[in-house]
């Protein structure tokens, strides 16, 4: 089961709701691991977690919102990272690094926090979904925009908060498409292989955008 992290000092209720949705997430982990995200319903999730649909929709709205919350996992420690990155860089280049550095200490993540299991499930997870790909990458100023809107000294509505986001999204679906090409060898997909296919995309990035005219 996942981890139910900040639970010293909640209530009981709190604590039993806590572990309620913890449930629901590994639930749907572990389906849409068997049969892909597309395959699996909100039915089935609540089932294996031995819930009511009903109850399944007062955490989630959507089996949607249950494989967000997944990908939010991700953009929360992503914000950690990014935040640790000096200013004096360029914001994509502060965006490697802090994707890169993310992956690194999920190997050695202790517990509680986000292992190398746990972010290869989401990773094959949202290979397995042109859908969810297409979800991933629609604004909805997490808390990796929150931080990049600190850098630029501005608010998540800002335009060039929102054009970085698109950008960056664009570069890391690209990256698991290439990982999604043989999805046969899902399962064999390494913290290695998404670092080395990330890095492979930014470099072809950054090579494209060195040689866009600057204006005069």
């Amino acid at each position: 089961m996942a981890e139910v992290r900040g639970e010293l000092g909640l209530g009981l209720r709190e604590r039993k709701k806590r572990r309620t949705r913890a449930t629901l997430i590994d639930a749907a982990v572990g389906l849409c691991e068997q049969q892909g995200f597309d395959g699996t319903t909100v039915d089935q999730i609540a089932a294996i977690a031995d819930v009511s649909p009903r109850t399944f929709s007062r955490y989630f709205a959507s089996k949607d919102a249950i494989a967000l919350a997944l990908i939010d996992e991700v953009l929360d420690i992503a914000a950690d990272e990014l935040r640790r990155q000096p200013l004096d860089i360029g914001h994509f280049e502060a965006l490697r690094r802090a994707y890169v550095e993310l992956a690194l200490k999920s190997k050695r993540a202790p517990a509680g926090a986000l292992s190398s299991d746990r972010l290869l499930q989401i990773v094959r997870i949202t290979i397995s979904s042109a859908t969810l790909r297409q979800a991933a990458v629609e604004f909805r100023a997490s808390a990796v925009d929150v931080v990049m809107a600190e850098r630029l000294g501005t608010t998540v509505d800002d335009r060039r908060v929102r054009l970085i986001a698109a950008i960056w999204g664009a570069l890391l679906m690209t990256s698991l498409a290439d990982l999604a090409g043989d999805v046969t060898s899902a399962a064999r997909i390494t913290v290695g292989d998404v670092v080395a296919a990330f890095e492979a995309t930014f470099a072809e990035f950054t090579g494209e955008i060195s040689a866009v005219r600057q204006p005069a």
